[in-house]
C-alpha cells in the first residue's frame, strides 16, 4: 500500500506540472505546489533508508508524466523524436533529482534544498547551451500567457521565474512537512507562512506595477504579415509549385499593403526551393518581391527561404556540416534562411543559428555523423544544417531588425545577441504547422511574448499557419490569426532603443547556478570517491 501511495504522489506531482503548463491546463499557479508531492516522496524514502535507485525511478516517473502531458504533440511531427524527447528530458531531470538527494544525505535538508535550487537552474542554463539543447520546458515558461504575473522578467529572463517556483515550492514542502510529519502548530509556522505569502505576492505586485506603467516610445513603423496557410506535409515541399506559393504570400500581402508600409513579414521558408546564394536575384520567389515592391518602393520583405552556399572542390569538407554534391564533386552548405529583399538589388541574408535536435541537425556531430542519413525527414532539406556563427540583424538605418527563425525564439539570451548588435523590432518566422492543432504551436507563440518583455521589443509574427499575430513591448497579443486560415494583417508597432537588464547580462541566473552547482558536485563526488577508500 505504501509503495503504491508513493508511485501516486510521483504521478501526482507530473501532473500538476503538466497542468499548470501552457495550454495544457494553463493553470500556472499549480506549478508553486508541484514538485511538493514529489519532496514528500523523497523524504519518504529517505526515512526509510531506501537505494537511490528507489528516489531517481520515482522522480523519472514524475518528469515522464510532466514531459508527455506538455509536450506529447511532438508525436504529429515525429512519433521517434517525441519518445526520444520525453526520455532525455525526463532522464536529465530525473538525474539532478538524484543528484539532490545525494548531497541531502550527506550535508542535510538546508543545504540539500539550496542544492536542488542551484542543480536544476545549472540544468536548465545548460540546456539552453549544449548539443542536446531542448529549453522548452523551462519551469520559467510556465506563465507565458500570465504576463502581468511576469514582467520583471526584464531584469531576470526566464530563469527567474524558474528560481521564484523552486523556491516557493520548497517552502511550501518544509511548512507541511512541519504541520503534517512534525506536528508543529499553525502559530509556530506564522514566520515561514509570512514568507512564502511575501514571496507570492511581492513579485506579483511588482510585475502589476510595471505592466499598468509601461509606456511605448511613440515610434511607429507599420508591418504586414501575411499567413499563406499551406499544408506542410502536403503542399509545401511538393504538392504546391514554389510559383503557387510565393504568388499567395504576395497576393495575401498586396490586400494590406499602403504607400506607408514599411516592411512585410512572410513565414519560414516561405521560399521552398532551395536556391544558391550566388544566384538569389534569379529565384522566382525573389524576382516576383521585387516587382511587388516596386509598386511600394517604402517597403521591404522579410521572408523565410531554403537557401546553399557552394564550395569549391576539396577532398576535405570546408565545414562542418558541409554535404559532398556527387553531380559536381564539390561541396556545399544548407541553411533555413531569413532574407530581406527590397525593390532594388539588395538582399540582407541571415542563417538559422539554433536548430531543431534531429531534425536540423545532429549532436556531437563529430561522433555521430554516420547517423547524420537517420535525421528526421519534415520536407525540405534533411541532415544538419549550416549555422549563422551570432546574431545578425537586418540593419536599415532607423529600423534594425533581429529576424528571429522559429526554434530560436525560445533562446532569451539568443534574442538578446539581436538587441546588443542594435535591433530595436523583432521578427518571428516561423511553420508551426507540423504539430497540427494541438497546444505544440500556441505554446511556441506564448514563448514568443516572454522575448517581448525581456528585450522590450515589439514583435511582429509570421507563422506559415498557426498563429501570427503582433505582440507589444509589455507581451501582449495584438490581432491572433486563426489556425489553419490563410489570412493577412496589419499593425503600426513601436520602435525601441532602449536596453533592458536582461539583454545586457543575459542568463547570469544560470551561469551562476551552473558554476556553483559544479563545485557541489566535485565536492560530492571526491566525498565518495574519499569515502569508498
Amino acid at each position: 500500500m505504501q509503495k503504491l501511495k508513493l508511485l501516486g504522489l510521483a504521478i501526482l506531482s507530473g501532473l500538476l506540472m503538466g497542468i499548470s503548463w501552457p495550454e495544457t491546463g494553463g493553470l500556472a499557479p499549480l506549478l508553486f505546489i508541484s514538485f511538493v508531492p514529489l519532496l514528500f516522496v523523497e523524504h519518504q524514502l529517505s526515512k526509510e533508508k531506501r537505494s537511490s535507485w528507489a528516489v531517481f525511478g520515482h522522480a523519472y516517473l514524475t518528469f515522464l508524466t510532466f514531459n508527455t502531458f506538455s509536450t506529447w504533440w511532438i508525436w504529429f511531427a515525429s512519433e521517434a523524436g517525441m519518445v526520444m524527447a520525453e526520455v532525455l528530458n525526463s532522464l536529465f531531470m530525473s538525474t539532478i533529482f538524484l543528484w539532490f538527494h545525494s548531497i541531502k544525505k550527506r550535508l542535510g535538508s538546508s543545504k540539500g534544498f539550496i542544492a536542488l535550487v542551484v542543480l536544476w537552474l545549472g540544468f536548465e542554463w545548460l540546456h539552453y547551451n549544449w548539443d542536446l539543447s531542448h529549453p522548452w520546458s523551462t519551469f520559467g515558461n510556465s506563465f507565458a500567457n500570465q504576463t502581468w504575473l511576469i514582467q520583471w522578467y526584464e531584469y531576470t529572463g526566464a530563469l527567474g521565474g524558474s528560481l521564484w517556483v523552486l523556491m516557493v515550492n520548497i517552502l511550501v514542502f518544509i511548512l507541511l512537512q512541519n504541520l503534517m510529519l512534525l506536528k508543529e502548530s499553525l502559530v509556530e509556522q506564522k514566520k515561514l507562512m509570512i514568507t512564502i505569502i511575501g514571496l507570492l505576492i511581492i513579485p506579483t505586485i511588482a510585475s502589476m506595477l510595471i505592466y499598468s506603467n509601461y509606456t511605448e516610445t511613440n515610434q511607429p513603423i507599420e508591418v504586414v504579415v501575411v499567413q499563406p496557410n499551406i499544408d506542410p506535409y502536403k503542399d509545401k515541399f511538393g504538392g504546391m509549385t514554389e510559383a503557387q506559393q510565393v504568388d499567395r504570400i504576395l497576393s495575401l500581402a498586396k490586400k494590406k499593403m499602403t504607400s506607408t508600409t514599411g516592411f512585410i513579414v512572410a513565414p519560414e521558408t516561405a521560399i521552398p526551393r532551395g536556391c544558391t546564394e550566388d544566384a538569389l536575384d534569379e529565384n522566382y520567389g525573389v524576382i516576383e518581391t521585387r516587382k511587388l515592391l516596386h509598386d511600394f518602393p517604402n517597403s521591404k520583405m522579410v521572408i523565410g527561404a531554403n537557401t546553399y552556399i557552394d564550395y569549391p572542390r576539396s577532398d576535405k569538407k570546408p565545414t562542418n556540416t558541409a554535404r559532398y554534391d556527387e553531380q559536381t564533386g564539390g561541396w556545399y552548405d544548407a541553411f533555413n534562411t531569413a532574407l530581406e529583399i527590397d525593390s532594388k538589388n539588395d538582399i540582407k541574408i541571415y542563417h538559422k543559428s539554433k536548430l531543431v535536435l534531429g531534425v536540423e541537425k545532429l549532436p556531437f556531430a563529430s561522433i555521430l555523423a554516420p547517423l547524420e542519413k537517420y535525421a528526421i525527414n519534415l520536407g525540405g532539406t534533411m541532415g544538419s544544417l549550416g549555422v549563422e556563427k551570432e546574431a545578425k540583424i537586418f540593419d536599415n538605418e532607423t529600423v534594425k531588425i533581429a529576424p528571429v527563425i522559429c526554434y530560436e525564439s525560445i533562446y532569451g539570451e539568443y534574442v538578446t545577441d539581436y538587441v546588443k548588435k542594435g535591433a530595436n523590432v523583432i521578427f518571428i518566422i516561423t511553420n508551426d504547422g507540423w504539430w497540427e492543432d494541438t497546444p505544440g504551436y500556441k505554446q511556441h507563440l506564448a514563448y514568443g511574448r516572454l522575448r517581448a518583455i525581456e528585450t522590450r521589443r515589439s514583435i511582429a509574427r509570421s507563422a506559415n499557419t498557426g498563429i501570427s499575430c503582433f505582440i507589444n513591448q509589455r507581451g501582449d497579443v495584438l490581432q491572433a490569426t486563426n489556425w489553419w486560415e490563410q489570412d493577412v494583417i496589419a499593425e503600426k508597432i513601436n520602435l525601441n532603443n532602449q536596453t533592458t537588464f536582461y539583454t545586457i547580462h543575459g542568463d547570469y541566473i544560470g551561469r551562476v547556478a551552473a558554476f556553483i552547482g559544479a563545485l557541489m558536485l566535485l565536492w560530492n563526488i571526491t566525498f565518495v570517491i574519499k569515502k569508498q577508500n
